[in-house]
């Protein structure tokens, strides 16, 4: 039976420029990098007040190059002000690809891009 979801690995191309991303566009820190036994570098980042990582993935030399699909996934992030964070990100040389646009539930959501094509969602529930 699972009982707990530990972390979702995002794999892509420059290991480095994403960490930096999440560490500077969301305050993320990370909490532990290694390489795997396949060669892999893995450096995982705490998310705030949750127990569950993420685990970004950048493969050995000679690997194929991460092509993600638009709208393949996101991580979605609470904020309590989405409005003041995104100030904060602008700030920080960090714009808003989408939103804030206000849900049918009066919730304000947005989203970022982050490097490799990923999106993150901001959500200020309603």
């Amino acid at each position: 039976m699972v009982t707990k979801l530990l972390h979702t690995r995002m794999r892509v191309n420059d290991i480095e420029r994403t960490v930096k991303f999440y560490e500077q566009a969301l305050g993320l820190k990370v909490s532990r990098r290694h390489t795997s036994p396949r060669g892999a570098q893995l450096v995982f980042l705490a998310t705030p007040n949750s127990d569950e990582e993420i685990e970004i993935c950048q493969m050995p030399p000679g690997a194929p190059a991460v092509q993600v699909q638009p709208d393949l996934m996101h991580l979605a992030f609470a904020v309590t002000d989405l409005k003041a964070f995104a100030a904060e990100l602008e700030k920080k040389g960090f714009k808003l690809s989408d939103g804030p646009t206000t849900t049918g539930s009066g919730s304000l959501i947005a989203f970022i891009d982050a490097p490799e094509g990923y999106e993150v969602e901001l959500i200020q529930k309603g």
